[in-house]
């Protein structure tokens, strides 16, 4: 009789043990609300901390005024990797129509977001988010994530993944336009 009620135990015990991992892991695979980059448009653009190469703070607020190109990208990113010259050719292009690209690094040093924008030939201000906020604060599913900003601060375009240079002054156009 104390077989069954052993049994009846170790089963009541599983049981508990699975449900309560899954009331702890259920919001960690839980699908996330954010529906992308387009979700900012219409919105300030995001102010979180940065750190340029050297370590020192940097705001995007620090910008107001210029047309940005905002893009998130990691070294490791092999499509980061392949639009890094063309935002170059439009950091390059259109400067002096008040236009900035700022590359955000998600999660990597200084050092190695300096190092591996210089060995692409990159000019453009790239800076550190160390912690990956921006990264939550677009809405981003991956990498690279594009978000272009108005002269006051607020978000006109998003794109989630790579853009080519046409795509790049396709965006900006209706900005430059309104000069």
């Amino acid at each position: 009789m104390l077989a069954p009620m052993t049994s009846l135990w170790r089963w009541l015990l599983v049981g508990a043990a699975i449900a309560l991992a899954a009331f702890l892991l259920v919001p960690y695979f839980r699908p996330s609300t954010a529906a992308g980059p387009g979700t900012l448009i219409g919105a300030p653009i995001p102010d979180l901390p940065l750190l340029d190469e050297r370590g020192a703070n940097y705001s995007l607020a620090s910008e107001r005024g210029h047309i940005l190109v905002v893009n998130l990208w990691a070294s490791w990113c092999p499509p980061c990797r392949a639009e890094m010259p063309d935002l170059e050719r439009v950091a390059r292009h259109e400067a002096v129509r008040g236009v900035r690209v700022i590359g955000i690094d998600q999660g990597e040093s200084g050092a190695v977001a300096k190092a591996f924008a210089q060995s692409l030939g990159i000019t453009y201000r790239v800076v550190v988010d160390p912690t990956q906020r921006y990264g939550r604060a677009f809405g981003a599913f991956g990498l690279p994530t594009t978000a272009i900003v108005n002269r006051r601060g607020v978000v006109v375009r998003a794109f989630d993944g790579p853009l080519t240079y046409q795509q790049i002054v396709r965006a900006l156009a209706p900005l430059l336009e309104s000069q």
